[in-house]
């Protein structure tokens, strides 16, 4: 959900007494307790050192006692996602990253013998999807527009507007097409109360 702050700025405003008035404020009073638990969630994340856009959408994420070094765009979409924060996440703007997905920015090299702990920053990129229960792992960088299958496991790159499926993770011949303009937050229904009505 996006913060209370924002949704109240920019709030359909309707003629006090109108039927749309009283409908609109109805569907914000019940949708008060799920919005309420998406911007506690924000908040604590915030609090731990998170960094996330007002108009961002912000499920269940589990990771560790320290959010410093993720980063969520604006109008991007987290579903319940697991988070190893181990170096940064860079999340851009519209992505949509759905539940069951695992961001792992550390590992450990099985080559080392005393098989040490290797990490590196992970980026999605502007109006990438990642698809349920896809895994990214260190140092991937999701480009603008690529899209990562259910189930996906994402050791390399993705270019953008490339859309890779399996395990491991392999480009497929169709390619996404390069002119996205959507939000993937404007769905929702507890946003929809507020921006609408």
């Amino acid at each position: 959900m996006a913060s209370f702050k924002f949704l109240f700025k920019n709030r359909a405003r309707h003629n006090i007494g109108s039927k749309k008035f009283y409908i609109a404020w109805l569907k914000r009073f019940f949708s008060f307790p799920e919005a309420f638990k998406r911007n506690f969630r924000r908040w604590t994340l915030i609090r731990k050192g998170a960094v996330i856009d007002e108009t961002a959408e912000i499920g269940v994420i589990t990771l560790g006692r320290n959010a410093k070094g993720l980063f969520i765009g604006g109008n991007s979409f987290i579903g319940r996602v697991e988070v190893a924060l181990h170096d940064e996440v860079r999340i851009g703007n519209n992505v949509c990253i759905n539940d069951g997905c695992k961001i792992l920015t550390g590992s450990h090299d099985i080559t080392d013998a005393l098989w040490r702990h290797v990490k590196s920053p992970i980026v999605i990129e502007d109006y990438a999807w990642i698809a349920t229960n896809a895994i990214i792992l260190p140092g991937v960088r999701v480009g603008t527009g690529a899209v990562v299958g259910a189930g996906a496991v994402v050791s390399k790159n993705v270019a953008p507007y490339e859309i890779v499926v399996g395990n491991p993770a392999r480009p497929i011949q169709r390619k996404r097409t390069e002119s996205l303009n959507y939000n993937p937050c404007s769905f929702l229904a507890a946003n929809l109360a507020w921006l609408k009505g």
